[in-house]
């Protein structure tokens, strides 16, 4: 799929927050139940008529900044391999905190369609501390080991962070920086894990941007038909899991029951 195919694509993107990896504190020592447990919530996805995937190390915590180990990136290679041949589907990664070349290596290896960046554009301060612009560099890495084929979706005015060194600039400025400065989508989310996007924000992302519009939190059946005609794409983790926690594991009901909201916007729409 190309990115100007996503525009207007309405693509469901469901989350795998695959189990705490090797090295960290919630590690539980068998590699093979990690890659199993994501491949059999891929399995889910795909049976329910997802037709995206997303995967990311969200039970690493606490995270490093702009960084992760051998242990991680191989780990999240096997798995992303392994999803994308199990399913085929429309699949991107994610490895926290801003560990964006260790992705883009990630997704190059396994096939992948996109990764997720934080920090593209603008520096901020997170949880992990201030995470710096990477553009430059990711991009200039992306060239040179030919992940030509994997977009690169930005997140702007990111959750879980304080902006208020860039607060003179509106989140339609750092929208047009990441455009500017060749982002392939603009991720916006609330101001933390499934928290709702504010939808005067998304609407004025969209009214001033030529590229795809994702919805990064927040995204619930009930929520979606007034984020249907303002977004592109929707990345939905936590209503998608048990008791609608991202820490659960997926569930096949509340699965199918977006996308049946999403059907019901299509007919309308």
């Amino acid at each position: 799929m190309k990115k100007e195919d996503l525009l207007d694509s309405k693509l469901v993107i469901g989350m795998i927050h695959v189990d705490a990896l090797p090295g960290t504190p919630k590690y539980g020592g068998n590699v093979n139940q990690i890659i199993e447990n994501a491949i059999e919530e891929a399995l889910i996805f795909k049976s329910s008529g997802i037709e995206g995937i997303m995967i990311e190390n969200m039970h690493d915590v606490p995270y490093l900044n702009n960084a992760a180990g051998p242990e991680i990136t191989s780990t999240m290679a096997i798995i992303a391999y392994e999803i994308k041949r199990e399913t085929n589907l429309f699949t991107g990664v994610q490895i926290l905190a801003a560990a964006n070349e260790e992705a883009l290596a990630v997704a190059h290896a396994a096939n992948l369609d996109f990764i997720r960046a934080e920090g593209f554009v603008f520096a901020h301060v997170a949880d992990e501390g201030v995470i710096e612009s990477n553009a430059g560099t990711l991009l200039r890495y992306k060239k040179q080991i030919g992940a030509d084929n994997v977009m690169v979706f930005t997140d702007v005015k990111k959750k879980h962070s304080s902006h208020s060194l860039t607060s003179d600039v509106s989140i339609v400025g750092t929208a047009k920086a990441a455009e500017f400065f060749l982002s392939d989508g603009i991720v916006i989310t609330g101001s933390s894990t499934g928290v709702e996007v504010d939808i005067s924000e998304l609407n004025y992302v969209k009214q001033n941007s030529n590229l795809p519009v994702i919805i990064g939190s927040g995204v619930t059946s009930e929520n979606i038909p007034y984020y249907y005609k303002l977004a592109d794409i929707f990345i939905v983790g936590s209503y998608f899991k048990e008791d609608g926690d991202w820490k659960n594991k997926v569930d096949k009901e509340r699965v199918e029951k977006l996308l049946s909201v999403v059907e019901q916007c299509k007919i309308k729409n």
